[in-house]
């Protein structure tokens, strides 16, 4: 088990991984999971071609922390913008929704700017994945 993968009311963080939309490739969600569960992350991954709301409903039942999703067929803007509407439409306000994926830094501003958090790219080190959540998912929780 990975130190600091436990947040302060003693659970570890929960994290969702999903591949939203007809992206078939799903070789680096499998690869981030398994990091993140190395690293002491309970982790759920809810497979290929779900929809916003397969995946929004899916975290509230999984009572998750984080929302990452992967996104590779440039749908990027459309899916996370939906995921977003059904994340509030749900009230879950206090969980982060990150990803990554084939994502251009214009596109990366943007939905940043519309409450995303962090994305990440191609090559992007486990390591730098595992403390964004370590350091990102217990500000959420206590409403920082």
């Amino acid at each position: 088990m990975g130190a600091g993968a436990n947040v302060p009311q003693g659970r570890k963080i929960r994290v969702l991984l999903a591949k939203p939309g007809l992206d078939g490739h799903d070789r680096g969600v499998h690869v981030i999971a398994a990091a993140l569960r190395d690293a002491g992350f309970e982790v759920i991954y809810t497979g290929l071609r779900q929809t916003p709301q397969t995946v929004v409903s899916a975290a509230v039942q999984e009572d998750v922390d984080a929302i990452g999703l992967s996104v590779l067929s440039g749908a990027h803007m459309t899916q996370f913008s939906q995921v977003l509407a059904q994340m509030k439409e749900q009230g879950l306000d206090d969980v982060l929704l990150f990803g990554g994926g084939i994502i251009p830094q214009k596109d990366m501003e943007e939905l940043r700017q519309m409450g995303v958090g962090q994305l990440f790219g191609p090559g992007t080190p486990m390591r730098e994945i595992v403390d964004y959540l370590n350091s990102t998912v217990p500000a959420a929780r206590n409403g920082a």
